[in-house]
Formats: C-alpha cells, structure tokens, sequence
C-alpha cells in the first residue's frame, strides 16, 4: 500500500454515489485506499472472463479529476507531466505520468484535453490528496492557470469488453464509432446531458468511461440501465479483483506495485511516454537524463510466466537459479483468460532477456519461471471488412 492509502486507514472510508447499489447487488466490498469498494459480485473469474467474452461494468468513481484551465495551462502541463501534451487535439487523450525530481513516480495519470486551455487529468485513488497537493505545489504559483479538484463532480463507470459499444450505443444517439481509443466527446447517455464519452480503460479491452453527475439516484440509475442494456451480451457488475487481473494481463502499471516514488520512468520500461526531448524542463528530466548518460537503469520491469507449479504473489522474492535473491514480484496471479500463472517483477538488466529462467521463492522454495513478452495478453484485432 501506499503511504497515502495507509493514512487514510485511520479515517472513515469514503463512499461513491453506486456505494447502495453495490450492497443491493450483494457485492463483497473491502477498503481501497481509503474506499470501500467492490472487490466482486458473482466472482472474479466470472467477471474477468464477462470483460474478455462479452462486457462487464465497473465502479471507477473513486478515481480523482484535477482540471487545469486558463492561458497559461499547457505550459503548467508540460512541466508537470512527462508525456507531450503539446501534440495532443482537443478530444484526445493520452498516457502519462507526474514525477518528483529524482524522475520516480508521483503517480500516473491520463490526460484529456477538453479545450484550448483546458485539461483534465485523472488520477489514481489511493494517491489523490496526494497528487492534489503536489500539483498546487509545483504549478500552483504559475499565472493564467486555474487548478480545480473536480474528483467529488462526478460518477465514472467503465463499460469495458468486445461488446461495450455495443452496450453503449443503446444508451446515447452520440455515434461512438468514429471516437478512437484514447479520444472521447460529448453526448447525452441515459438522459444525462453533456456527458464525457472517453474510449479509455485499464483492462486491455475495447471499452469506454462516461462521467455522469455525482447523485446517488442518478448514478444508480444509469448503472441499471447499463445493465439492463447490456443483458442480451451477458453483462456482469465487476469489482476490483476482476480489474486488477484484467490490468496484469495487459501487463498495465497499478501505483504501489510496478511504479511508485522508488521507481523511475525507465525502470518501469515506460521510457516511449517520457518525451525528454520535448522542449519543456518537466521535474523529473534531469534526473532521467542523468539516468541514460549512466548507461541506463540498473534493473527493469518484466513479465515471468510460472514455468513449474504454483503462482508468485506480490512481494515474493525473484531468485536466480543458484538460489541468490535478485528481485521481487510486484504483481502476480492466475491469468483467467490465458491460463497461465504469471507476474510481473524487477530484475538486474542481465536478466531481462526473453526466455531467461529464473525462480520465484513460495513458501520457502524457488519456483522455476522465465521471463516472456507482456502484454501477456492483447485483445484481437477487428476482422477487417469483407
């Protein structure tokens, strides 16, 4: 857990608008972050398999906004974030990350441009007041810039899955085909007017996030009508468990496991987001590029797929095959969809090369693994049009 998620351990947990609706689906709901959250309804492989099939539907209000408005906003982007935001359209969104000076992470964040001097980011839960706070800190004292922390504004479900479109279309007259990934527009969904429509997601599938006004009757509602929409599909509600399989599979960062305040941008193998290049001194670049005069990291982020019986959990040790300690699991699990027992860990450079066997302690024993390509999974590509 993070330092933040701990902190807010001592204070009640916080609730999203669909937290009734979750209890009245009979979700089995667990503290994350600071949230009481749906962790799953029917159960996380049923779920996971619902996203990969068909399409399933989740809960990610407890996310946080922060908006940048103003003249002076994309200069505050740019020095906040890693990524080029400079070559972003209105209506685009894209991957990125904030950094302490050091080049390590202050969390990762997707941002969307919503005008000509308008951006919002969102942020991860667990780390929120945090980020909220490092913003006002670093861009802050910048003029032409107006920062709002819009987090509490709204309810965003995530209808994710190969037929998501699908879903949705049934509920908006807005034409979601032509939206690609990472753009997102406006439109009415379930009567709710001005409605943002993201193609975005965190489970490597085809999906979209709405944002919906933050009441307890309107986002329950729309979350049933979701559902009832999405029935001839086999849509399922799904909780946090199915999400965090769903993002190993893909091989998707979560913050306070493959990315945190003691890893750096290159460690993560996140290097083709960081523009260093980009003609803005963000925090964190000279840390980076120090990084790379060096040589390079000294360890990297990798995929390992059990070779032997049994599945390496977070926190376990990663050894070499004469029993030396030289890494640890940052996450790892059954892979539903691909059956197979998989992980993602940090190692030395000399042992990311693809196909190098290592071993995974459990339960005192080493557990022979290799190290293979993420994603672990890609959804297919679209039958192209006869």
């Amino acid at each position: 857990m993070t330092e933040t998620a701990n902190i807010m351990d001592a204070l009640p947990l916080r609730k999203t608008a669909l937290h009734a609706t979750h209890h009245g689906h009979k979700a089995r709901m667990v503290d994350f972050g600071g949230w009481d959250m749906p962790v799953q309804y029917k159960g996380l492989i049923e779920e996971h398999m619902a996203v990969r099939t068909g399409v399933g539907i989740f809960d990610v209000s407890h996310m946080g906004d922060i908006q940048l408005r103003g003249p002076n906003s994309l200069a505050a982007v740019q020095k906040l974030l890693m990524n080029d935001a400079s070559k972003l359209q209105i209506g685009q969104a894209h991957y990125s990350a904030m950094l302490y000076p050091n080049g390590t992470f202050v969390d990762d964040v997707v941002l969307h441009k919503l005008g000509e001097n308008d951006y919002l980011i969102v942020i991860n839960a667990g780390t929120r007041e945090k980020d909220v706070q490092w913003v006002r800190q670093t861009i802050g004292s910048m003029g032409g810039l107006h920062i709002t922390d819009v987090s509490d504004y709204y309810t965003q479900i995530a209808i994710q899955g190969p037929k998501a479109k699908d879903v949705l279309q049934k509920l908006t007259k807005t034409d979601l085909t032509p939206i690609k990934n990472y753009w997102f527009t406006w439109g009415e969904v379930c009567g709710c007017a001005n409605t943002m429509i993201a193609r975005t997601g965190y489970t490597g599938e085809d999906g979209f996030e709405i944002y919906i006004p933050a009441d307890e009757a309107t986002s329950a509602r729309v979350w049933g009508e979701i559902l009832a929409a999405g029935e001839e599909f086999g849509i399922m509600p799904c909780g946090l468990g199915a999400r965090n399989t769903l993002r190993l599979e893909s091989a998707m960062a979560l913050y306070g496991h493959e990315i945190s305040d003691t890893i750096n941008v290159f460690e993560a193998n996140l290097g083709r987001y960081c523009k260093l290049d980009k003609g803005t001194d963000f925090v964190g670049r000279e840390a980076l590029l120090k990084v790379q005069e060096e040589g390079g990291p000294k360890r990297r982020l990798v995929g390992l797929e059990m070779v032997d019986r049994g599945i390496g959990r977070d926190g376990y040790p990663v050894l070499s095959l004469d029993g030396k300690v030289i890494g640890e699991v940052t996450s790892g699990s059954p892979g539903p969809f691909i059956k197979k027992n998989i992980a993602l860990a940090y190692v030395p450079m000399e042992y990311t090369e693809l196909g190098t066997e290592v071993a995974v302690e459990i339960r005192g024993q080493g557990v022979k693994a290799k190290v293979v390509p993420t994603p672990f999974y890609k959804k297919p590509k679209p039958a192209s049009a006869v």
